[in-house]
């Protein structure tokens, strides 16, 4: 499905493992790797074959952040032109429509939070840090991290951790709901692979339609999202997965869906 120069990628029993390789960096996001990231979930997408995603790092960082030695010397031009990439990469792996499901195994700070939280569902290593230390540089969070923080932890915590640029731990990060679970470290990897073999033995259109319900329904009000909400439900209730599905649960049996 490609060569990359700063992922690594595999794939297991219809399952995509993703693997931030640029440990040297901290696996810092430069502009060839943001490209990477956009390719290879494209191609994660468009494979039907593959049903989720597990996105992790190499070495000690998830992804420290973005990579200042090549920012410092942009110009405002250039920077706008970074800022919009790494926006339009966190809303593709946001918005495909198979979960992905983040295996944040040590920093996660700037780009590296943004990317995590642009995933589905978050893991964290009970080693991993968190922050959005941007303002230290003199500039502010930018793919989308004064976005996704607040809608994650609510405004008065993302506030307190975008404007103090304070690093947690992932103990803080799972009380405010930053992360849905944490594991020691070397049980992270397994733990996700355990959850995301649990989401992939689903109804395959029962996840995509629920994700996208989850996604657009968070930008609508109430009464527009429960519309949204029921336009997807019929697209389930049309497909052979609610047939089987139904049906086996009736037999006492699991359910055998089309595209497992």
């Amino acid at each position: 499905m490609g060569n990359y120069e700063h992922l690594l990628f595999e794939v297991k029993d219809g399952l995509a493992f993703v693997t931030v390789n640029r440990p040297e960096a901290l696996n810092a996001l430069n502009v060839k790797l943001l490209s990477e990231l956009g390719d290879v979930f494209a191609q994660i997408d468009a494979e039907e074959k593959l049903r989720a995603a597990v996105l992790t790092g190499a070495g000690k960082a998830f992804v420290a952040g973005a990579d200042i030695a090549q920012m410092r010397d942009l110009t405002t031009a250039e920077s706008r032109e970074m800022m919009k990439k790494g926006q339009a990469v966190m809303e593709s792996i946001e918005n495909i429509d198979k979960p992905v499901i983040a295996a944040i195994n040590g920093f996660a700070l700037g780009g590296g939070c943004e990317l995590a939280m642009a995933c589905d569902v978050r893991f964290a290593s009970d080693k991993a840090k968190f922050g959005q230390p941007e303002v230290n540089l003199g500039i502010m969070p930018a793919f989308g991290g004064t976005q996704r923080l607040p809608r994650l932890v609510g405004k008065g915590m993302a506030k307190y951790l975008i404007l103090g640029a304070e690093m947690i731990d992932a103990a803080e990060a799972l009380r405010i709901g930053l992360v849905q679970k944490v594991f020691p470290a070397d049980e992270l990897l397994a733990e996700a692979e355990k959850y995301a073999r649990l989401v992939i033995s689903k109804s395959p259109i029962g996840l995509k339609m629920a994700k996208r319900a989850v996604n657009a329904g968070i930008h609508m009000d109430l009464v527009s999202g429960v519309a949204f909400e029921l336009e997807a439900y019929v697209s389930t209730a049309a497909s052979e997965d609610r047939a089987e599905g139904m049906t086996a649960f009736l037999e006492k049996r699991p359910a055998r869906f089309v595209n497992r």
